[in-house]
């Protein structure tokens, strides 16, 4: 607490705090995985939210202004918790970026964090015939709403579902819902996966990010995941019993044309070594992140008969 105190007391400017926050950010050894690559840009992002300036690029005209009592304070106190109790940093503020779009986030979610977002900035292109033609696309394990809400303004002529079980969840998808005024084109639904749903729905595209992360992994992950819901990372069967769910019943609620795309991240290999005679394409990033893989109708008939 001496140090936040005599902080309050040297630092003057955004400058100041900017260099002092990154020595501090640096020296703590703290981990960047939901949203920032670095100490630096990890300051700069509390920092310029807190004092509500344009988080895209460092603002020269204000580098050298002098910041007031009470926005120091509001400073250290979030510097502190991020140190202290290693809070995610999108917590602290309650925003967090994914596809170029701003979302409310707290530790009732996930925070976005998925290379769904170079898929959907490409449409899905080349797997998908005709973005044009997609009229219907389900969000299983919502979340934060952040990839339905991106879908949304991706494929405009589209309805989306945004389904999941917890209603806290859906509590802040309905929030960014609201934000992004996309009211008459996202419909968040609470749903244990399948179980509400009517396979007469049918839907031209199904995205999922479910729950995947196996034991061993949940145990070795860094202080700041266990800020974020288990329910949302964790799942049974080595991460894989949602993402069983999902396939068994995927065929019952697409398209003919339809196609199925799934994130598993590391449990990539344990897809391939439960489901060998599947043909999962797994997809590749130019941005980074991996263990998204795709199937369409006919395969998820196939392993649907191979497997119900």
């Amino acid at each position: 607490m001496t140090d936040y105190l005599a902080a309050q007391k040297e630092l003057k400017t955004l400058r100041d705090f900017l260099r002092w926050t990154t020595s501090r950010f640096t020296q703590a050894g703290l981990f960047y995985g939901h949203g920032n690559d670095d100490a630096f840009n990890e300051a700069s992002q509390l920092i310029l939210s807190t004092l509500k300036l344009p988080v895209n690029e460092l603002p020269e005209l204000f580098l050298d202004a002098r910041l007031t009592i009470a926005e120091k304070q509001s400073l250290l106190l979030l510097i502190e918790k991020r140190l202290e109790q290693r809070i995610p940093l999108p917590y602290l503020i309650n925003e967090a970026w994914f596809a170029g779009l701003p979302f409310f986030v707290d530790e009732r979610v996930l925070i976005p964090r998925s290379p769904f977002a170079e898929l959907i900035d490409a449409q899905f292109q080349p797997w998908l015939n005709n973005p044009d033609d997609v009229s219907a696309i389900l969000d299983l394990c919502t979340g934060s709403g952040c990839i339905a809400i991106a879908l949304a303004m991706a494929f405009e002529n589209a309805h989306v579902d945004a389904v999941d079980i917890s209603h806290d969840a859906l509590a802040v998808a309905d929030i960014n819902i609201n934000k992004h005024q996309l009211n008459d084109q996202v419909r968040s639904i609470q749903s244990d996966c399948w179980q509400s749903l009517e396979p007469a729905n049918q839907y031209d595209l199904i995205i999922s990010n479910p729950p995947y992360v196996g034991a061993d992994e949940m145990a070795g992950l860094p202080e700041e995941y266990r800020h974020e819901p288990v329910s949302a990372l964790e799942a049974e069967d080595n991460g894989l019993a949602l993402v069983e769910q999902i396939l068994l019943n995927a065929a019952d609620y697409l398209t003919d044309d339809g196609l199925l795309f799934v994130e598993v991240g590391n449990s990539d290999v344990a897809v391939d070594e439960k489901w060998p005679e599947t043909s999962f394409l797994w997809l590749d990033f130019e941005q980074g992140g991996h263990g998204i893989f795709m199937l369409d109708k006919a395969q998820c008939i196939e392993f649907q008969q191979r497997y119900r």
